[in-house]
């Protein structure tokens, strides 16, 4: 990946700023809201933040590095405690006995309960320097107040009992405000690089996917927002990110980029994701197989039937970084530049919904003609729209390629698209511009189309039908859907 010679980082809000802090509120609703959401300063900010945090998960030179057993600073560990205390809650919110098909109700019971104490809790685990800041305009608002709902809309929603992607990304919201508001880095300057950072993720993040994870068995929870079969997984996609990146080449203490293929002495092949008694061995020990450990869990049959996309990615042949660089870009593909995933975002001072004038203008993508439309014109306070195809976000059947293999921008082989199947008659919208071509093999069920393909596997063989298909790469550089203030100072204002 490229960089302007500073690891991503987050800014810290001065001492002496105030905010206007505020209850934060809904702001997308349509697909030309999505489009000022990726240009403005809150996805920015989510977007560095999460940058950061996948930087230093990658193994570091040297000694072995501390990416799976951190020593904890105490407000690590106080979190930490808050999280198992709402694993505790369950017990007071047992599930109703009743034949459920769906959610079942008392996960609103348990929401209660903790929608109840979430405020004291916050208080007991949060620093005095984060809970004591006031609004400049409100005394009686707070970043508190903030915070309070960026958690709370990190557990599933409590009317339509699911949970999603959306949800993950409000308690990455919830950590990115912490870390902006200096409730993580005050004891910085007795750390290494990184070492913050990896606190979050295997201090916090863990914790928070074990506790979500069980309140999905427990209480029924459906996904939301979710692809299906052609998505990723039904509930999770951090995992996948910072799981990777534990398993990619080590890099220099104060990297501030990181390898783009191969992968770290002694991981396993990705191919092992399929094997079910590979996963187990592994899955406590790296995020990547613990997310794939659930889907076992909770799912039964051939893990290239249920989870087809993640079986067609455990082909590339280029290693974990590969794998990390395109699980960034797929995140900002199928996860922040998707309606059903963003609309419960809200917005305050913390993320504010105003754009930022740093923000690399991108072209409205292939999907935007699918997101809904309420308004006939561009939001007021957004800005203006840029028509035409984003190339890299399309479905790699989506168009006819032809000719030799070229470098695209970001200096990626793109071979050529030579072998290519319809998606299945009840595909998702998405699909509506695929040429259908006729299948020729067998040897492996149909079900499997190479529309569930990561776009972004450049030369990996997607194992359909008995055939090597290449999966075609987005032909979009990395840096292109990240923001440019993604590698800023790591001073404050």
């Amino acid at each position: 990946m490229a960089s302007a010679g500073r690891r991503p980082r987050l800014t810290i809000l001065s001492t002496n700023q105030r905010l206007a802090f505020q209850t934060p509120v809904k702001k997308i609703n349509d697909g030309n809201d999505v489009q000022f959401w990726l240009q403005s300063k809150a996805y920015s900010e989510v977007m560095t933040f999460l940058l950061q945090l996948n930087i230093a998960m990658f193994p570091v030179e040297g000694p072995p590095s501390s990416t799976t057993s951190p020593i904890f600073s105490e407000t690590i560990t106080k979190l930490q405690n808050l999280i198992s205390k709402l694993s505790d809650y369950i017990d007071e919110a047992p599930p109703d006995p009743g034949p459920r098909r769906f959610g079942n109700i008392s996960f609103r019971r348990w929401y209660e309960i903790v929608e109840l104490r979430i405020n004291n809790l916050l208080l007991e685990s949060l620093p005095k320097t984060v809970v004591s800041s006031h609004s400049a305009a409100d005394a009686h608002s707070s970043a508190l107040n903030e915070l309070e709902m960026y958690l709370m809309g990190s557990f599933g929603s409590p009317q339509r009992l699911d949970y999603g992607t959306g949800h993950e990304l409000s308690f990455l919201a919830f950590l990115a405000g912490i870390w902006k508001l200096e409730g993580f880095a005050f004891a910085e300057e007795s750390h290494t690089e990184g070492d913050i950072e990896r606190q979050i993720v295997v201090g916090l993040i863990i914790p928070y996917l074990s506790l979500v994870r069980r309140l999905i068995g427990i209480y029924n929870l459906e996904p939301a927002g979710s692809h299906g079969v052609w998505g990723l997984d039904d509930h999770a996609f951090l995992p996948y990110i910072f799981g990777s990146a534990q398993l990619s080449p080590s890099i220099p203490i104060n990297a501030v980029a990181v390898p783009q293929e191969g992968s770290a002495p002694g991981a396993p092949n990705p191919a092992e994701v399929a094997k079910k008694k590979s996963v187990d061995g592994w899955r406590g020990r790296n995020m990547y197989f613990d997310a794939i450990g659930f889907i076992y869990d909770v799912k039964t049959g051939p893990f290239w039937e249920h989870s087809p996309m993640l079986y067609d990615i455990s082909g590339v042949p280029a290693g974990w970084a590969k794998i990390n660089k395109g699980m960034l870009k797929m995140y900002h593909a199928e996860v922040l530049s998707k309606f059903p995933v963003v609309q419960h975002f809200p917005f305050g001072a913390l993320f504010p919904w105003e754009q930022d004038t740093n923000a690399a203008t991108q072209a409205k993508s292939i999907h935007a003609d699918s997101q809904p439309q309420s308004k006939p014109s561009t939001p007021s306070t957004g800005p203006s729209m840029v028509s035409g195809p984003q190339a890299g976000m399309q479905a790699p059947w989506a168009t006819s390629r032809t000719g030799n293999s070229s470098l695209s921008s970001s200096g990626i082989s793109t071979p050529t698209a030579t072998a290519r199947m319809a998606p299945p008659q009840t595909g998702a919208p998405w699909t509506r511009q695929a040429q259908a071509v006729p299948v020729t093999s067998t040897r492996m069920p149909s079900r499997m189309s190479p529309a569930t393909g990561a776009p972004w596997a450049t030369g990996s063989q997607a194992r359909v039908d008995g055939q090597a298909q290449s999966v075609v790469d987005t032909g979009q550089s990395l840096e292109s859907v990240l923001p440019k203030s993604a590698y800023g100072k790591p001073d404050k204002n």
